[in-house]
């Protein structure tokens, strides 16, 4: 469900009583204060932010935040993927106690996904749940973390290890904020846009191959892929809270990405999130046409598409030496959407046509990779 508000796009997640709302347009940080008083009369807020979103966005929150009365603290934490650890979240989950925010009040994610799901993760654990807001500042973020409720952060044995299910009261996109991005950081987040057309929206990923330096020029074609991609991630969201189901489409491109993430170590000059998407999401069509499921062209399609707006693609397209296949399949099987053992991947019959493929067996992955890699 969409609708107009104040010349904001207006996409629901819809749960029932823990329905909320996903707001998307410019200068929404500018208006965050009038959105979260209305919604959540009453309440004190904690920030939690990074270095680099603070010196942007930090100013414009508070004086939003004053002008509509709500009291608030900011907390802001180093840049990067390492951020999502555990000396992190201790540091903030003290910060919030220090501040004495009680159960009713909220913490507000000011930042990128690393940002939110630390952030999110905090609300859920401190008092035993706290409420909070998701103000996405990334393009990656506004379409995918800060939409269904993941929390967590990382551990030295995979990405997203420790973490919970805690959705937001209110999300936030201010359009405007893309702006700030570097162009890296933006590509980054376009391969979560290109994802749900990937994973059933095969009309759409034609409509990006059409209309992307749209998207990346600013022009309206940014604010309707921004509310395509949340319209997907909602629907899916709204019938699938837990990833029990069809949730777990949303990693297409994420096991293979995940386990590159940690082959590097999160170094983020290396590799960051969106980036090992993208080669996820191109490795997941060439396994598939390995596994007779798809046609070789269609892998083809969509690493010309990835390639166009400048994402790497391969394995090969990260900087600095990388680990064998059988160091990979190390991360994949830590990778949390391994179920007994058994390895579960998203494949695609096409594009658009993507589905959770169960039972895929080890050695069929590892002598894929060593295509890909070596041993």
């Amino acid at each position: 469900m969409t609708a107009q508000t104040h010349g904001d796009i207006r996409v629901e997640v819809g749960l029932g009583a823990r329905s909320y709302d996903i707001l998307i347009g410019e200068g929404l940080i500018t208006r965050a204060g009038a959105a979260i008083a209305a919604r959540l009369p009453g309440v004190r807020a904690a920030i939690v932010t990074d270095e680099n979103v603070a010196g942007h966005h930090l100013d414009l929150l508070r004086d939003s935040l004053e002008g509509a009365g709500i009291a608030h603290t900011g907390i802001v934490l180093p840049a990067g993927e390492k951020t999502k650890s555990f000396p992190a979240l201790e540091h903030a989950v003290d910060a919030v106690l220090e501040a004495r925010l009680e159960r009713g009040d909220i913490v507000i994610a000011l930042g990128g996904g690393v940002v939110g799901d630390l952030a999110g993760f905090v609300a859920g654990i401190v008092r035993r749940g706290m409420r909070f807001v998701q103000a996405p500042t990334s393009l990656l973020a506004q379409v995918d973390s800060s939409v269904g409720g993941k929390t967590g952060i990382n551990t030295a044995r995979g990405k997203n290890l420790v973490g919970l299910f805690h959705q937001p009261a209110l999300v936030l996109a201010d359009t405007a904020a893309l702006d700030t991005l570097s162009a890296r950081e933006f590509r980054a987040g376009y391969a979560e846009v290109a994802k749900y057309g990937l994973i059933d929206r095969p009309d759409f990923f034609a409509w990006l191959e059409n209309n992307w330096r749209d998207v990346f020029s600013g022009g309206p074609s940014r604010t309707q892929a921004i509310a395509e991609s949340c319209r997907a991630k909602a629907e899916i969201v709204a019938r699938d809270e837990y990833e029990t189901g069809d949730r777990a489409l949303l990693n297409l491109g994420h096991t293979f990405g995940h386990a590159l993430e940690g082959a590097v170590g999160y170094d983020s000059a290396r590799l960051v999130h969106g980036e090992g998407v993208a080669i996820g999401m191109a490795l997941a069509h060439r396994f598939s046409t390995r596994l007779n499921l798809a046609s070789p062209d269609d892998a083809v399609r969509v690493e010309t598409h990835l390639k166009a707006v400048g994402l790497p693609t391969r394995i090969a397209d990260i900087p600095g030496e990388m680990p064998g296949a059988t160091r990979l399949m190390d991360y994949i099987v830590q990778d949390k959407k391994v179920s007994r053992g058994a390895l579960t991947f998203i494949l695609t019959r096409g594009v658009g046509r993507s589905f959770v493929a169960r039972d895929v067996p080890p050695s069929e992955v590892l002598a894929f990779l060593e295509q890909q890699v070596g041993p």
